[in-house]
């Protein structure tokens, strides 16, 4: 597991756009310096047009809406046992120097805990994450979401697993936390664009939790509209990306059911 987790994130920091957009710069301005001049013009070439791209239109929209679109929303009912949460929405190096809780753009995986839990006072409670950092592992998820809900008074409805690095040790761990597969019905909370992938893990490890989506991040389907922005369409098709190789990967490791999990059908009542 740890020569996987080390080889997705080497794998990642060279592929995640923003970066091949360097490496296709470096290597097409030297290129030209060695003489190369016709890669080196069409590489550079390449450079611009994506760049322009990125900066005109929210390719992210087109990746990500799919995703997003293939659990639907939780329909709100009274039969929850339990509710697991993923951890992604922390800051946990920033929130330690600040020494309050820093959340990023999937905060809504986090805040929506106080919410839940006031809608099924029964319920158990579970928050999964640790760090994904390879430079900086000992600030954790888990820490930020501990101090969260101890302000918002939930520090002891909330089982806390730290260690998770990705999602596959999300299931791993929590399972082990829980002491097995837990019975009844659990919502499992994470981002809509996450959700296919997770659902896929916690299956492959016998466990059919039902999707609880939040923080949602595209607003069309169309990727050719003009939405000017670098930063904000760079984001959102890293993301989308990220996710789509994560599926793959996940799928070609034998560490999820299916390539692109979808919702399971439900089954007619015998008569």
């Amino acid at each position: 597991m740890d020569s996987f987790f080390s080889l997705s994130k080497l794998f990642w920091f060279l592929a995640r756009p923003d970066h091949l957009l360097v490496w296709m710069l470096l290597v097409g301005l030297f290129s030209l310096w060695a003489g190369w001049r016709r890669f080196g013009a069409v590489l550079l070439g390449c450079n611009l047009l994506l760049f322009l791209l990125f900066l005109l239109m929210p390719l992210g929209d087109a990746l990500l809406m799919p995703l997003e679109k293939r659990f639907p929303q939780a329909e709100k009912t009274a039969d929850v046992d339990g509710i697991l949460v993923l951890g992604g929405g922390e800051l946990a190096e920033e929130s330690l120097f600040w020494g309050q809780p820093q959340l990023n753009q999937a905060a809504e995986r986090l805040m929506i805990i106080p919410v839940l839990a006031r809608q099924y006072p029964q319920a158990k409670i579970v928050f999964s994450g640790g760090s994904g950092s390879v430079l900086r592992p000992e600030f954790r998820g888990g820490d930020v979401a501990s101090e969260y809900l101890d302000a918002v008074g939930l520090s002891d409805r909330v089982l806390i697993e730290r260690h998770s690095r990705n999602t596959y040790e999300n299931a791993l761990n929590t399972i082990d936390s829980l002491e097995g597969v837990p019975k009844g019905r659990w919502l499992l909370v994470t981002s809509a664009f996450h959700m296919p992938r997770s659902i896929g893990v916690f299956r492959r490890q016998g466990w059919d939790l039902t999707p609880y989506p939040v923080d949602y991040r595209a607003l069309s389907s169309d990727g050719a509209r003009l939405d000017p922005g670098l930063w904000e369409n760079l984001r959102d098709t890293e993301t989308a990306m990220r996710e789509w190789v994560g599926l793959v990967a996940y799928y070609l490791t034998n560490k999820t059911s299916q390539l692109f999990p979808a919702p399971l059908e439900l089954k007619a009542p015998a008569n």
